[in-house]
Formats: C-alpha cells, sequence, structure tokens
C-alpha cells in the first residue's frame, strides 16, 4: 500500500470572509454619503449647463443672423418644464412655426426649482437677445437677468451648497456661480420663485 498525500486545503476560513465583509461594510458607509453628493452636484451643474449652453446658442444665432433670438419656457409658463431657444425670424416675439429652433431642454427633474429676475420672471417669461448681442425687454430696452437653479429634496441648511445662479448681464456676458462660496456679491439668488 502506498501511502496517501495530502494536497493542502485551499480558501477562505469563515474568519477571513467575515473580517473581508466587515471591512468592505466600512468602506461602503464611507464612500456612499460622498457618492450622493457627486450625483447631486453633477444633477445640478448638469442642469446649469444646459441653460447657458442654450443661452450662449441664443446670443451667438442673435448675432450671426442679425435677428432676435429667444429662450421660453417649453410650456409657456415655468422654466423647471425646460425651454425652447429660436430665431424670431417672423418678430412676433413667440415660437411658431417659420421660427428656427436653436435648442431644448427637456424638463429639469421634480426636485430642482428655478428663481428668475428680470424678463425670465415676466409674464410669459422669456429671455431676448438683439442683433448685436445684448439682452432686451420686449418694452422697456435692455435687462439683465439671474436664475437660481436649487434642489428641493435637501435642508434648508444644505440649500445654498445646493444652488447655482446664472447671471446675463446688461452687455450679455453669461456666467454661473455657486452662492455658498463665490466671493462677489452679484451672486446672489433672484426673487421671484417659480
Amino acid at each position: 500500500m502506498s501511502a496517501q498525500v495530502h494536497a493542502p486545503t485551499r480558501g477562505f476560513t469563515l474568519i477571513e470572509l467575515m473580517v473581508t465583509l466587515a471591512v468592505a461594510a466600512i468602506l461602503l458607509m464611507i464612500a456612499a454619503p460622498s457618492f450622493v453628493a457627486f450625483q447631486r452636484n453633477s444633477e445640478l451643474t448638469s442642469a446649469v449647463n444646459g441653460l447657458v449652453a442654450s443661452v450662449a446658442s441664443a446670443r451667438g444665432e442673435a448675432m450671426k443672423t442679425g435677428m432676435y433670438a429667444m429662450i421660453v419656457p417649453a410650456d409657456g409658463a415655468a422654466w423647471s418644464s425646460g425651454w425652447v431657444g429660436f430665431i424670431d425670424k417672423d418678430g412676433d416675439r413667440t415660437l411658431s412655426s417659420t421660427d428656427p429652433v436653436i435648442s431644448r431642454q427637456p424638463a429639469l427633474p421634480s426636485y430642482l426649482t428655478v428663481s428668475t429676475t428680470g424678463s425670465a420672471s415676466a409674464t410669459p417669461p422669456y429671455i431676448m437677445f438683439d442683433g448685436s448681442g445684448y439682452p432686451k425687454t420686449i418694452s422697456t430696452g435692455f435687462g439683465a437677468l439671474t436664475f437660481s437653479i436649487a434642489r428641493s429634496d435637501v435642508a434648508d441648511s444644505a440649500r445654498p451648497e445646493q444652488s447655482r445662479n446664472v447671471m446675463i448681464s446688461v452687455a450679455g456676458l453669461i456666467r454661473s456661480c455657486k452662492p455658498a462660496s463665490d466671493s462677489d456679491p452679484k451672486c446672489r439668488a433672484p426673487t421671484t420663485d417659480e
């Protein structure tokens, strides 16, 4: 008879597996809040970037064509419903079938709120650029605008950190800022809520 040689067993012991799972659980508990904050910031930044891109493209098209370009809420009343940018080819200050569409933004998630000043809070709300790239109002000439996009699904104490402003100066310059950390006093929240 020959002697049997036993190969050493391979694998994890129960204790090693439990320690590994405990370390993984601790790492997940540390990483989860950071991931949630990253996701919230990403959604907010995406909405702001969409607005800035639409405004910049409308201003650029107005200057390129020498015609008025406008951005209006998709539903005609609330910016949170999304927006449409177009060249006001027929000059009626409304989106019609003859007006070329520049950009479309779908509705914002329900937990993002929009506050505005200037013509963006008029009835109906709008942003309008003339052929020189200046923001115009229908009745009173030039006008600066401010948009504030904020999360409504966070505590009031976290709201300043979870909001962004988009400002359009009288000269037509577009700027976004974070009111919680921007040192410019002009980076303030608008007063008219949607």
